[in-house]
């Protein structure tokens, strides 16, 4: 450990880590808040804010100047330093199985993103968005990649906010009705594919179908969709197409969804949500201000276009 390493263990080096944190959500060319203002915040005394901000300028992590009544304005700042500095450390994400070129695309792009952002990071894959909620909620990682539809339930049940909304098309193409081929969706008796470990596919399932008491649930992952259908194991289902397409032999027709609601339900189960604790705020208020939500969406469409080679 270097000698200004361990300057930073110092009282005036950890209220200079604190600092790094707040500078994360600073551009460069910006006036920085007054020294008071920062003293505040941090609940230390004026002259601490004026060594931390010292610390962090020999440390090259940023580079000030003074320009009389207009107040102080960041000139520079080197984000993965200061990352280094503010002791957030590497930022673990849980997302979905990459069983889709979406979902690599997804992954491509949150890899790029953070890279471009100066903020060490992480992919963990995890299949049902229980146990990527569970993971959060326990403090196994620091963001989880769910629908939309999926984050808007838990940020209401738990102490956790949205990050970003990247949008449709993001998380999955399109969902779809599916139906072993010479049969009706209205038809008595049928047997309905639904996965309980997807909160998405287990909502939809049941808005389409719930108000029915003539179908039986047949419990069902994805890995078992195609294997379902062809050994005539269900009848029905509403499914993600990306996942769906793929494992589905013939004699299965896929149907548009119906009425406006599920249209709705299918569109925000689309975008992709980035979620996380919020009693990181301070982290999270940096992530967000660090993502390039661009990029992201970029880089997905160019690995789904085959432009570009999953990398994350």
């Amino acid at each position: 450990m270097t000698g200004l390493d361990e300057r930073f263990l110092t009282r005036n080096g950890l209220a200079a880590r604190r600092l790094a944190v707040l500078l994360l959500n600073h551009e460069p060319d910006t006036r920085l808040p007054r020294v008071r203002d920062f003293a505040e915040e941090l609940g230390v005394g004026n002259g601490t804010v004026q060594a931390a901000l010292q610390l962090l300028e020999h440390a090259e992590a940023i580079e000030t100047t003074a320009r009389g009544h207009l107040g102080t304005f960041l000139v520079r700042s080197d984000r993965s330093i200061l990352w280094r500095l503010s002791g957030l450390g590497t930022l673990l994400a849980a997302m979905p199985l990459p069983y889709s070129r979406r979902y690599e695309g997804l992954a491509t792009g949150l890899r790029s993103a953070f890279e471009k952002a100066g903020a060490p990071f992480a992919i963990t894959f995890m299949r049902g968005a229980g146990a990527r909620t569970t993971a959060l909620l326990d403090g196994k990682v620091d963001l989880v990649v769910l629908s939309r539809f999926a984050a808007d339930r838990l940020v209401e049940e738990h102490p956790v906010e949205l990050v970003a909304d990247l949008g449709p098309a993001t998380y999955v193409g399109a969902h779809g009705l599916l139906l072993r081929h010479g049969l009706d969706a209205d038809m008595s008796g049928l047997r309905v594919a639904v996965d309980h470990a997807s909160e998405d596919q287990r909502l939809l399932a049941e808005r389409v179908f719930g108000d029915r008491a003539d179908i039986t649930w047949v419990e069902a992952s994805y890995m078992q969709l195609g294997e379902l259908f062809q050994h005539g194991g269900a009848d029905a289902t509403v499914w993600n197409l990306d996942e769906a397409l793929d494992r589905l032999g013939p004699g299965v027709d896929v149907l548009p969804l119906g009425d406006e609601v599920t249209r709705d339900l299918a569109l925000r189960n689309s975008s992709a949500a980035l979620i996380g604790r919020t009693d990181g705020a301070k982290a999270m208020s940096a992530v967000r201000e660090a993502l390039d939500l661009a990029v992201i969406t970029n880089c997905q469409t160019e690995v789904l276009n085959g432009e570009r080679a999953p990398w994350y």
